[in-house]
């Protein structure tokens, strides 16, 4: 299996490279230069297999002969050994034909753990091999920050700094990240937001000279490509459960970066019998203005309360685009540079492709509120702000309801209460026993103002 960039203008990579390079030096994401195709026979076969079985068949394609089955089949037992949940990733019914996804089953309480416990093993696994230490810089708008320093704060060769908008991700979120005190783990809270976060994290990737010699970033956001390979899985696992490959389905999705939903994409193209992608977006709704106008354009980041989807630019989004205008990387290249100043705006071609597939809606926090009392009312049972979004876009987009809808819930409502307060259910969630203990845990994290070089510089003195 080969990787090429969406800009067309850096070198093939294996997967082993393409784990440790994150950001193509053109500036493009790395994608697979083809992708596998199952038949529905292929699929039918893995009908009752354990989640780490299913994600051994879904993987093993991307990984090629960089790791031997093995060991691959040995990393992914580990990386789910530990989730709460025997299935993994439960489904839930909240309607005739509506479901919800949990994935918030790994020790973070976020869909992220399902790629980032298993990104975690693999550099484990190639760093070793290598004899070869590392810097991760991340950024993130609440979740992906504590599932890397989790799946990450237990490497030899890894010096992890996570970079975060000071005041704008939940207590919770920020005290899952800033309570890890291993050595190697480093918390920065940047005085902006998340796209400030982004943007520093971005420059110092094609710009390492700060680092000191030998030393290389290596990319935790879904920038990397074994993030999205590792969500891809759940797809099908949903899809077996219900069904599939004999039926049709539909899912929604709570997105910022457009990452989660651009898995389902892949899953489709590989051969799950998707109907229908909803893209579910708060008030900070860059990939629904798209879907509704066809202009991919920055706007003004507001804060919400779901602040994981807190994002003005969808890094993948450029996946996406690079399939729509038939994978030309000179195109892509000459899109994103303009995209660096203004908006631009797909063209007709471009937009009736992705809207055969995908759906979207934007659900602000009043509407994402009542969705959390309603379904709390109606059945018992407890959305975060983020899932709420997808049940919701899910309704107001279905365009069969006689097929099932999967509504993916990324996170557990006890890293939310200010949303759950405000809903007014009542009660509040309660944080599982191995979070029990965490409001009284000490943190460490260090607050520095918007600014790359001070940044890179504080990350030279730490390594």
């Amino acid at each position: 299996m080969k990787y090429i960039s969406t800009r067309g203008n850096a070198p093939e990579l294996n997967f082993e490279q393409v784990l440790l390079t994150g950001l193509a030096t053109d500036g493009g994401l790395y994608v697979p230069a083809s992708l596998p195709e199952f038949s529905a026979d292929q699929i039918s076969g893995w009908a009752g297999l354990a989640y780490h079985e299913l994600a051994f068949e879904i993987v093993s394609p991307f990984v090629g002969d960089c790791i031997p089955e093995d060991d691959l089949r040995a990393i992914l037992a580990e990386t789910y050994k530990d989730f709460a949940h025997p299935a993994i990733a439960p489904l839930i019914q909240l309607d005739r034909n509506e479901w919800i996804l949990e994935l918030f089953q790994g020790p973070t309480l976020a869909f992220k753990d399902f790629a980032l416990q298993l990104l975690g093993r693999l550099l484990d696994y190639f760093l070793k091999k290598r004899n070869q230490r590392v810097v991760i810089m991340g950024a993130t708008s609440g979740d992906t920050g504590s599932a890397a320093i989790e799946g990450c704060r237990r490497c030899d060769n890894i010096d992890i700094f996570i970079l975060h908008p000071n005041n704008r991700v939940s207590e919770v979120q920020r005290r899952q990240m800033t309570t890890v005190l291993e050595d190697n783990v480093y918390n920065i809270a940047i005085e902006g937001n998340f796209d400030d976060c982004q943007d520093i994290v971005k420059a110092s990737f094609r710009d390492q000279s700060f680092l000191p010699e030998g030393m290389q970033l290596v990319a935790v956001n879904s920038i990397n490509w074994a993030r999205i390979m590792a969500q891809i899985v759940y797809y099908f696992y949903a899809g077996l459960s219900l069904g599939s490959p004999a039926k049709e389905m539909a899912f929604s999705v709570p997105t910022g970066n457009f990452g989660d939903i651009f898995a389902g994409y892949l899953a489709k193209k590989m051969g799950l019998p998707i109907s229908q992608l909803v893209i579910a977006t708060n008030k900070n709704n860059v990939l629904h203005r798209v879907m509704t106008d066809s202009v991919y354009s920055r706007t003004a980041l507001h804060q919400t309360l779901s602040p994981s989807m807190d994002i003005s630019v969808s890094s993948n989004f450029e996946r996406l685009l690079f399939d729509l205008y038939n994978r030309d990387g000179d195109c892509i290249r000459n899109m994103m540079e303009v995209f660096n100043s203004e908006a631009i705006e797909l063209n007709d071609d471009a937009m009736a492709s992705a809207r055969e597939l995908f759906s979207s809606a934007s659900i602000d926090d009043t509407a994402t509120c009542d969705i959390i009392s309603k379904t709390f009312n109606d059945i018992g049972y407890m959305l975060d702000p983020h899932s709420a979004t997808g049940v919701g876009a899910g309704r107001l987009c279905n365009r069969n309801p006689e097929q099932p809808m999967v509504v993916l819930a990324t996170a557990h409502p006890a890293k939310f209460p200010d949303a759950i307060e405000q809903s007014n259910i009542g009660v509040q969630a309660t944080i599982p026993p191995h979070l029990g203990d965490l409001f009284e845990r000490e943190e460490r994290f260090t607050v520095l103002p918007c600014d790359r070089a001070v940044v890179n510089t504080f990350m030279f003195d730490q390594l």
